[in-house]
């Protein structure tokens, strides 16, 4: 006898729905392709219908009564998730699903100790970390596949509140042999005969950029990644300067080689760590719960991973 349809198999089912795709479908909730495959098949076999056609590496598409189970799966994953909300409410407890997204290159830094540590702090809480760059978060939230996003204030729109928690002013990181090493302190003027290592993401190249064109310059880029960890790799493999707002703990990259921070001088605007959610909704329990730990956990005193804006830092010899 089978065993009844979860929770669980529901939300891959209904991220493989919306996605037309079980391994775009894997990328977006994180997780592996064969359990969403298996959990359509069960489900599948527990209705006795076929949900989708499978199309030879052109992904899948919705049967016709696969469209209509798919459109009852999102009431009952919805409705669920407002049981919870109840239950919460009236016992004043914090339990439920959370649907945490949080930008690429803060998630190694901040995931553990702010997201998971939320989880153990809170049983009955059943965490799900999403991660994206700033456009996919806020596309998250806007489709109700996110309840909150720790990202920055790289762009902000109407729809969207921010609450903006520790800023991040630029600045340029070295491999341990680069000639810029000799100065504690650099001005944008200072890198333009150099070849930059460019974190390549939405919102944040233009951010970048304008620390140029502030000159009327534009910098010498040599080389482009989307990842954090690569474009630190590069500098201290001695490719290229790089200019980040996030300060890790650790000075290495992740082949062990020296990454040197040096600081910039000027006035430039820093980056915002917040939390974003949609206007206009009524946050559950365990949403606010969880904005609480991100201002407790993420300041000037403090950020996890990262040493603070005010903590001096900077190479100096």
């Amino acid at each position: 006898m089978l065993s009844r349809i979860t929770h669980r198999q529901l939300e891959y089912f209904i991220a493989c729905g919306e996605e037309s795709s079980i391994i775009k479908a894997s990328e977006k909730i994180h997780v592996s392709s064969p359990s969403i495959s298996a959990a359509i098949t069960h489900i599948e076999a527990e209705l006795g219908v076929q949900l989708f056609i499978r199309h030879h590496a052109q992904g899948v598409s919705l049967t016709p009564i696969g469209s209509i189970v798919l459109q009852e799966a999102k009431l009952i994953v919805e409705q669920a998730k407002n049981l919870y909300t109840l239950a919460s409410d009236s016992q004043n407890a914090v339990r439920g699903p959370l649907r945490v997204g949080c930008f690429n290159s803060l998630a190694p830094m901040i995931a553990p100790e702010v997201v998971y540590g939320f989880a153990k702090a809170f049983p009955g809480v059943r965490i799900t970390l999403i991660e994206g760059d700033h456009d996919e978060l806020l596309e998250g939230l806007r489709r109700s596949q996110i309840d909150i996003a720790i990202t920055y204030d790289l762009h902000i729109f109407e729809d969207v509140e921010f609450t903006p928690l520790v800023g991040l002013p630029p600045h340029v990181i070295v491999g341990h042999h680069h000639p810029l090493t000799e100065f504690s302190t650099i001005h944008i003027s200072d890198l333009l005969e150099f070849p930059m290592i460019f974190l390549d993401l939405p919102y944040s190249r233009e951010y970048f950029l304008s620390l140029f064109s502030s000159i009327g310059e534009t910098p010498n880029i040599r080389l482009c990644s989307n990842q954090l960890e690569v474009v630190r790799s590069m500098v201290a493999n001695g490719l290229g300067y790089s200019i980040a707002n996030v300060r890790p703990k650790a000075n290495f990259s992740q082949d062990g080689k020296r990454v040197i921070r040096l600081k910039l001088s000027g006035q430039h605007r820093p980056l915002y760590i917040g939390c974003a959610v949609l206007k206009g909704l009524q946050p559950p329990r365990v949403v606010e719960a969880f904005a609480l730990r991100c201002r407790n956990f993420i300041s000037e005193q403090y950020i996890p991973g990262m040493t603070t804006p005010g903590y001096y830092d900077f190479h100096s010899d």
